[in-house]
């Protein structure tokens, strides 16, 4: 340590070493290296200028930089250790705390009390920073500290020194900047202590006290011997030098930066006291908590193993005295009874007993114990040989189903195949359940029907919703490597079933995530779901194969579009699509309208809707594939009963006069009245012809729908503009539709010679209304091509027609799908008249309900001719000489 005052001569010219994210202090030594090229020159100066011997005589003064204000300058700051002094450019020393020969103390490198905050990788590209960057003087503190070369040796890339910090320096002026800078100071030494001056004798007495407090806490966390012994050096001499024990306790403690300049530039006595005194209760509130921290988890360990060895001291001697009771079974005979109890395969028998063995020789205060613990609890809670009964009676079954459902015929007659084939079978024990996936829109009963799937089978029902699931951990479990691992969906359903065969309804599986930096829920799906491998599905948990052929899985999804394709070929696929209002007047009859009264707290005597009152419901206030809002609707009915009934209850208890009776049946004029004005028309009855709109068909993953196609023509220059959020395939369908419109204006009447372009000077705009739904698909070719040249022709197609098919530039008809959901949906709409190709016909024979077949006349077209002919009722001219070209399969 240095003295109180300068003993050494400072002199009044000193070269200048700035100080980056580093202080130092008077009386502390530090090791640093030097590698910045405005500090190197200087280093070189004194081994030129000094012999080894005299390096004690150089001075010079180190001083802070300020970091600028540019966060991405070349300085850098960081917060420093506590037991971590200053360096100047770069990286400190990481050599143990100790004392120099000459009996400084030099506390270099990271703080024991605290990590390092900043790796060697960031030291790399600090130093590989600095090394490049120059110093603006105006970022240079006024105050520093004159410090003695104590060591200088050279190193890669600069400099090893060691410095003392003798007495602090205010900067006057920069005399030099180059090669390195040179400063006029003048030394600013501690005053000696005023023993009259009560307030600062008080803050004296202040600092010893807190001093002391805090190289205790030192002390209980055992630093090294020199350390504390120097601090308990000059702790004894507080009262004469208060000054440099307040240096050395902030060099000592955690303090930013900017804490450590503030003390720096503290010259005032009473003013350095009083600052290093807040920040060493700071630090002393810091250590206790640590402190504190380390107690409470020793002593909690202390006690757990004074807990297990006691326990086992008491075993030995009721061992000793005889008197464990022979029939009391402890843990481990429990956890052995619970494998047995459930007839473990051969290989899961093995990994158990090798699990059981381990979980033995463990303490109980072990946490890999609750590891194992928790493992073998699973294991003897899965249903490994345990299966439920299967009802096979065919007839019962269909029973079930149709009390159930209306309809869904093909579910129904898939499910009974099964039933059938496992009836015959069922002495070979080799039934495999069949993998199904019911896809249709919202609301047609696809969750439903799963669970009279398994009430018809006799067996247990298990949901697994499967919407949003991104983790593939989430399917096959979390590596039991893992803190609070846990088995996946699957087992998680088998282990609450309690059986091996259950029906597993896996809803919305169309809404699974995507491959992530999770994995992919969807592949973990493709050995869960393929029969082949499926009995030995291995679950990361359990790391052992279960059987599950014999479940039964029954997936649902709105669109198979989002479907990866190895998933869905190991799937089943079975369509349910919309309800006609025949068969929602049934569903509404005998399921819906029985459940909402129930729901209400009403009997069925209670309310009664009139056949009239629920179509009107189906037709004016939904208009959706399934049934889902007609439940809400009819609910709205029930409610409003459930008021009237209650009032005139309440009316007869409490004796007042009930002027009218209640009466229960709810007709057609009363639907309005409680529901309000109709929410839906009929889009297509509704409509009036106008030339350039046509009707066209449309299907989605919720449902069909229909699409009205508007074209209007303007003065041009013969372009196309296409609205109406249209993706990739319907513009291509626009543009061949137009093609063949100009193409064959002259034939079908639009133009008065061959030659003549229909779009020599207008524009064409196509738009399909509801912008906000996304469109695509090839199936509106034909009701763009009619759309077309109704605007030319300025002739109409009437408003009750619709009509969908694909359109080649050869003028063919191409087949599309969804026809059943996209007739339904037509036939809601009013449609009376549709056009469509001649392929689909086997569609509408097999698909279509018979009562919708009677309401629509069909015709089938195989070329676009034949569609313009049906379309406009054979008002379109067509030219003589050309009709046999426009219908031919040019």
């Amino acid at each position: 340590m240095s003295r109180s005052g300068p003993s050494i001569p400072i002199p009044r010219t000193v070269p200048v070493l700035p100080l980056h994210d580093k202080v130092l202090l008077p009386g502390v030594v530090t090791r640093m290296q030097i590698t910045r090229r405005d500090s190197i020159p200087l280093f070189e100066q004194i081994l030129r200028t000094y012999d080894s011997r005299e390096l004690s005589k150089c001075i010079i003064g180190a001083f802070p930089v300020r970091p600028p204000p540019n966060p991405s300058s070349n300085s850098l700051s960081t917060t420093t250790n506590p037991i971590q002094h200053s360096s100047a450019d770069s990286k400190s020393d990481t050599k143990k705390p100790g004392v120099l020969p000459h009996g400084e103390l030099i506390i270099p490198g990271p703080s024991p009390l605290l990590p390092n905050p900043r790796s060697s990788k960031d030291e790399r590209a600090l130093v590989s920073l600095r090394a490049s960057s120059s110093v603006n003087p105006a970022h240079i503190h006024s105050t520093g500290c004159a410090a003695r070369l104590v060591r200088l040796e050279r190193a890669v890339g600069g400099f090893t020194v060691v410095l003392e910090g003798l007495v602090r320096l205010r900067l006057n002026k920069f005399t030099t900047q180059s090669p390195y800078f040179e400063a006029d100071v003048t030394p600013l030494p501690d005053k000696a202590v005023d023993n009259s001056d009560q307030e600062l004798q008080d803050q004296i007495v202040a600092l010893r006290s807190t001093s002391k407090e805090f190289v205790s806490l030192l002390q209980s966390l055992k630093l090294p011997a020199p350390v504390l012994t120097q601090l308990q050096k000059f702790l004894d001499n507080v009262t004469a030098m208060p000054g440099q024990v307040v240096d050395l306790l902030m060099s000592t403690i955690e303090s930013s930066l900017d804490e450590k300049v503030m003390i720096l530039e503290a010259v005032d006595l009473k003013d350095r006291i009083s600052k290093a005194i807040e920040l060493l209760t700071r630090q002393i509130h810091v250590l206790k908590i640590s402190q504190k921290v380390h107690d409470n988890v020793e002593g909690k360990l202390n006690k757990k193993q004074r807990e297990f060895y006691l326990r086992q001291q008491m075993a030995a001697i009721k061992e000793e005295l005889g008197e464990k009771d022979a029939g009391e079974d402890d843990e481990m005979t429990q956890i052995e009874s619970r494998l047995a109890a459930v007839n473990l395969p051969a290989d899961v028998q093995k990994a158990a007993d090798r699990e059981l063995k381990r979980l033995k020789k463990m303490q109980p205060s072990s946490s890999e114990y609750s590891v194992i613990r928790n493992y073998l609890d699973w294991l003897a809670d899965l249903p490994w040989a345990k299966s439920s009964e299967d009802i096979l009676d065919v007839e019962k079954a269909r029973k079930q189903l149709n009390d159930d459902h209306h309809g869904l015929e093909k579910v129904k007659r898939r499910i009974l195949e099964y039933l059938a084939v496992t009836k015959l079978q069922q002495l070979k024990g080799d039934v495999r359940g069949p993998i199904l996936c019911l896809v249709g829109p919202p609301g047609v009963g696809k969750t439903s029907l799963g669970r009279s799937i398994a009430s018809a089978m006799g067996r247990k029902f298990h949901r697994i919703s499967l919407g949003g699931v991104w983790d593939e951990s989430e399917i096959r479990g979390h590596r039991r490597t893992y803190v609070g691992a846990l088995p996946g969906l699957i087992i998680h359903g088998l282990k609450k079933c309690e059986v091996n065969n259950p029906v597993f309804l896996l809803d919305e599986i169309d809404k699974v995530g995507s491959r992530g930096h999770h994995g992919d829920p969807s592949a973990a799906f493709l050995e869960v779901l393929d029969p082949e491998q499926n009995n030995t599905f291995t679950d990361h948990y359990l790391n052992v194969p279960f059987d599950l052929s014999k479940i039964l899985f029954i997936a649902t999804a709105n669109s198979l579009d989002t479907i990866p394709a190895p998933l869905l070929d190991r799937m089943e696929t079975i369509t349910i699509p919309g309800y006609t209002y025949a068969e929602k007047l049934a569903i509404a009859t005998n399921h819906l309208l029985p459940k909402q009264i129930r729901l209400h707290g009403l009997d069925e005597t209670d309310v009664q809707v009139t056949q009239d009152a629920l179509l009107k419901v189906a037709t004016g206030y939904t208009r959706e594939s399934g049934v889902r809002h007609l439940e809400r609707e009819i609910g709205s009915l029930v409610r409003a009963k459930a008021v009237e009934y209650a009032e005139i209850q309440e009316k007869k208890v409490t004796g007042q006069s009930v002027v009218t009776e209640y009466q229960p049946l709810v007709s057609l004029n009363d639907v309005e009245e409680i529901l309000g004005q109709e929410k839906f028309v009929n889009e297509v009855t509704e409509r009036v012809a106008v030339p350039g709109v046509v009707t066209g068909m449309a299907y989605n993953g919720v449902g069909g729908g229909i699409l009205f196609i508007e074209v209007s023509q303007m003065p041009g220059k013969g372009n196309l503009q296409l609205t109406g959020s249209l993706g990739d395939v319907i513009k291509e369908s626009a543009q061949i539709a137009l093609s063949w419109v100009k193409s064959h204006g002259y034939e079908i009447g639009l133009t008065n010679s061959p030659g003549q372009n229909v779009m020599e000077k207008a524009d064409v705009h196509i738009h399909m209304p509801s912008g906000g739904t996304p469109k695509d698909g090839p199936s509106a070719g034909i009701a763009m091509v009619c759309a077309l040249v109704s605007m030319f022709s300025n002739r109409t197609v009437p408003s009750t027609t619709a009509m969908t098919g694909e359109f080649t530039l050869r003028g063919l008809v191409m087949p599309v799908g969804g026809i059943k959901e996209k007739v339904i949906a037509a036939h809601r709409a009013g449609v009376r008249k549709i056009i469509m190709p001649l392929r689909n016909q086997k569609d509408v024979t097999s698909d279509v309900p018979v009562n919708v077949r009677e309401d629509i006349e069909f015709f089938y077209a195989s070329t676009i001719g034949e569609v313009l002919r049906e379309a406009f009722e054979g008002r379109l001219m067509v030219r003589s000489s050309a009709s046999t070209v426009i219908d031919s399969r040019m």
